[in-house]
């Protein structure tokens, strides 16, 4: 890297990351960024980066050694095309950190419940004595972490297509494919691409690999096949003679005609039965690494799920209130749906990414009382569910609670499930939960007399 010109497109939180290693290892560097300014452009300043701000040349790209995109910029766009014509390697943060790391990686993509899984192979590595770092699409990049690896660190890192479709060596010890679905389909143009992008994370896999596979997922299983690494299978619908499936009330590893015991079902805080799949997914991957039942079912006691992943939001009377705001698409929220018996008011809507909302339908005419319609994607909403359960219209957050709350009386469920990304009215997923939660925690104090 010593002396290549390095240009870095978009400042976010992997951006920035990426620009601390390529300069510390002795590049040349230049972030270039859409924004006027962003916070921690003074902390690139001081440590040699150049900063072009206001948008993205085509004269810088072009004149790289070396690109590296952030997850949120498009590969395929015309300030690329120059580079691309003078043959400049374009990649991404997850590839770039992966040539540095010392220690070994555990991957996980799938369409919706990666933090989930990567946070519970974490927990169980840990609770097992294995040095490991957390990071990826969720916390801390990749690139941040070079300067902790070692040999025996293992890395768990959440992968998103994003980052993936722009790996070209990245080789990761075990690859944890969840699920594919409708989702992203603003930025990858059909399913297949998407499915694509994902499967770069066995590309440069080995037979001294594993890939873990959902085996209830027909495209993640057709893709699997694909990776060189040694294969092995969960299913929550318990249909595969060999692998890790839930039996008896316990999750259990089956290899042929016997049948070891791994985690009590009694051990998993988690709500919803969808969220046995991720649980499924990391007790494959850490039994792969040597972790065995005691520390696994110690990661899972007093462990009740990701901020904004079928989240208790408060109580008010017999009406609870529950924040799945990372339900980003259509897929996730109709899992959210389907984790309650009955009485449920969906908060819907958003930035709408694609998918079948329709799909929410048969879920809703089960278990549903109504659904408020928010954002963007309102109309849309109301169009593909109404005649199902009455469908309602919020102008705002504190709105579609108000509503929400009443259509739940006398004791309901209200389910922020947005089924569509937050960016009309917030700036992430993370945001409209802690807006969602913030309106609830207004609703209740109002409630009992403590706020006027």
């Amino acid at each position: 890297m010593r002396g290549r010109r390095v240009v870095v497109v978009g400042a976010a939180r992997s951006g920035m990351a990426a620009a601390e290693l390529a300069v510390t290892r002795g590049a040349d560097v230049t972030v270039t960024e859409a924004r006027d300014t962003f916070e921690g452009a003074d902390r690139l300043r001081a440590a040699g980066v150049t900063l072009e701000l206001g948008g993205h040349r085509a004269a810088t790209l072009a004149g790289a050694d070396l690109i590296v995109l952030s997850p949120g910029v498009p590969l395929e766009q015309p300030v690329l095309d120059a580079a691309r014509a003078r043959h400049v390697e374009i990649i991404g943060e997850l590839e770039l950190a992966w040539r540095w790391i010392a220690g070994r990686v555990i991957a996980v993509t799938g369409t919706k419940g990666k933090s989930t899984t990567t946070t519970l192979i974490g927990r169980m590595l840990d609770a097992a004595g294995r040095k490991v770092l957390l990071g990826g699409n969720i916390g801390t990049p990749l690139s941040a972490q070079v300067d902790q690896s070692a040999p025996d660190t293992v890395h768990v890192v959440e992968a998103s297509s994003f980052q993936l479709e722009t790996t070209t060596t990245f080789r990761p010890w075990i690859a944890v494919w969840l699920n594919v679905a409708d989702d992203h389909l603003d930025r990858h143009p059909t399913i297949e691409t998407y499915a694509a992008a994902k499967a770069r994370i066995f590309a440069n896999q080995t037979a001294a690999d594993w890939a873990v596979l959902n085996a209830d997922d027909a495209l993640v299983m057709k893709q699997g096949t694909r990776s060189a690494a040694r294969r092995v299978s969960f299913s929550l619908g318990g249909s595969i003679a060999d692998g890790f499936v839930v039996h008896d009330d316990w999750i259990v590893r089956r290899t042929g005609t016997d049948t070891e015991r791994l985690i009590p079902l009694d051990a998993v805080e988690l709500t919803g039965r969808h969220m046995l799949n991720n649980v499924l997914a990391a007790a494959a991957a850490s039994y792969l690494t040597g972790a065995r039942q005691s520390a696994m079912v110690a990661a899972l006691r007093g462990f009740h799920g990701l901020p904004h992943v079928m989240e208790p939001a408060g109580r008010l009377g017999a009406v609870r209130f529950v924040n799945d705001s990372k339900a980003t698409n259509v897929e996730a929220a109709q899992r959210s749906i389907e984790s309650f018996e009955c009485g449920v008011v969906a908060i819907v809507g958003g930035r709408f990414k694609g998918g079948d909302l329709q799909q929410l339908r048969e879920p809703l005419a089960a278990r549903g009382r109504a659904v408020i319609a928010i954002g963007e994607s309102a109309a849309l909403v109301r169009e593909a569910l109404s005649g199902t359960v009455p469908v309602t219209e919020a102008s705002s957050m504190r709105d579609a609670v108000q509503r929400a709350h009443e259509a739940a009386r006398p004791d309901g469920v209200v389910l922020l499930a947005p089924a569509c990304a937050s960016f009309d009215w917030f700036r992430d997923y993370a945001e409209r939960g802690e807006t969602f939660k913030k309106e609830v925690e207004l609703l209740i104090e109002k409630a009992s007399g403590r706020r006027s």
